[in-house]
């Protein structure tokens, strides 16, 4: 293939990234139609369409997500390198893309990210709220934040946070007409808070532990959110029962603001994890962030 498609398969991988070709065009430093003209000769070269372009934005055609899947991991190799080059260089510097829940960015990233960006400025952070299992790979992050049962074993994982207990609250104002719950499946005979995951479609079935035994609940009620903040919010307006990580609710319970509920099945789950591929331990600002968000004794 001649050298110059190389570029175009480059301008290619940032459009079908972004789904937008003003960002890409930004990105690239290019015009929209010079862009637009570059992805033309790219699709007519090939001979096949790689995008579908609509008002709303543009979206990888089947054939465009396979070449997609295929050029990025080579692409951000390149990335990589060329970031641990400059390691040698000086201080930190690069681009850091990083997908995690909201929870996990107000209580952990922003708290530990924010000085960092402040004391090396060479260091661009991305953060992309998403509570699905996505792959990082191929949607282009250099890390991602989840619960450690949930990273992938060919991942490097560090510890961000300890064991995370989950918590079962509800306002006063909503018990008092109503009986308490006196195990789980008691439940569902209440208004209960729910919540949808992306990644799976459904609602996410409250999990509990007796004797070393997990076993799940599905509940049901007026209220569905997809994000723990929605939840908290559903909780406190006394809407019904929430299903939270303790450490959201914590000053709730101890001001009396919540009530708890069902303590002896509440379960605890394997702390926030920042995971990444192998292949970026030698990228500069990936190390230094992750050295700063790691869990110190």
């Amino acid at each position: 293939m001649p050298r110059t498609d190389f570029n175009n398969l480059q301008a290619f991988t940032v459009v079908a990234r972004e789904r937008s070709f003003t960002r890409a065009a930004a990105q690239l430093g290019v015009s929209q139609s010079a862009l637009s003209h570059t992805i033309r000769t790219l699709e007519a070269k090939l001979g096949v369409r790689l995008l579908t372009r609509t008002t709303r934005g543009v979206s990888p055609t089947e054939l465009g997500r396979h070449l997609l899947l295929t050029l990025a991991p080579h692409y951000a190799g390149i990335e990589a390198e060329m970031a641990a080059m400059s390691k040698t260089q000086g201080a930190p510097a690069g681009n850091v893309r990083i997908t995690a829940d909201q929870h996990v960015v107000d209580t952990i990233l922003w708290p530990k990210l924010f000085p960092l960006m402040l004391d090396y400025p060479e260091i661009r952070i991305e953060i992309s709220v998403n509570y699905g299992m996505i792959d990082i790979v191929s949607e282009q992050f250099d890390g991602g934040v989840r619960l450690g049962d949930q990273v992938a074993k060919d991942m490097i994982a560090v510890r961000l946070a300890p064991d995370m207990r989950m918590a079962v609250t509800a306002r006063r104002s909503y018990l008092n007409s109503r009986e308490l719950p006196k195990t789980p499946n008691d439940l569902t005979l209440h208004n209960c808070i729910n919540l949808r995951l992306p990644t799976y479609g459904g609602l996410y079935a409250w999990e509990f532990m007796q004797h070393g035994q997990t076993f799940k609940v599905h509940v049901t009620g007026q209220f569905v959110g997809n994000t723990s903040s929605q939840l908290l919010a559903a909780v406190m307006a006394g809407i019904g029962i929430g299903y939270t990580p303790f450490a959201l609710v914590e000053q709730e319970i101890a001001s009396g603001e919540l009530i708890p509920l069902l303590e002896d099945w509440w379960p605890t789950f394997p702390g926030y994890h920042f995971y990444y591929p192998s292949r970026l331990q030698s990228n500069s600002a990936i190390a230094l962030v992750v050295d700063t968000l790691r869990l110190k004794p």
